[in-house]
């Protein structure tokens, strides 16, 4: 039997209705470099809600990480397009051998 902190006889508790509401939640890596760095500052923000304060090296960030992947996106599409090429080149190739 799981005892619920701070209830009295039978009443709900703050740390139950957490659970219920984020029984399913996604935790994502950010949160748990966030939890291992500062455990407070993760439950500050999680579970209690109050606003980061650091919120333009936030911004910053998540517009570095959008820029990254495009570029890692756009990367790994010139890296097709060349493979795709190089066969066609090679099959230009052969086929004029061929003959």
């Amino acid at each position: 039997m799981r005892q619920q902190i701070g209830s009295g006889m039978g009443g709900s508790t703050r740390h139950s209705e957490f659970e219920a509401e984020n029984s399913a939640r996604v935790i994502r890596a950010s949160e748990i470099g966030q939890y291992a760095y500062c455990a407070r500052a993760w439950w500050l923000g999680s579970v209690a809600g109050m606003p980061a304060t650091n919120a333009n090296e936030l911004w910053r960030g998540r517009t570095i990480h959008r820029w990254h992947g495009r570029a890692v996106w756009l990367s790994r599409a010139l890296l097709v397009a060349a493979a795709a090429l190089a066969a066609l080149a090679l099959v230009i190739a052969l086929g004029s051998f061929v003959r």
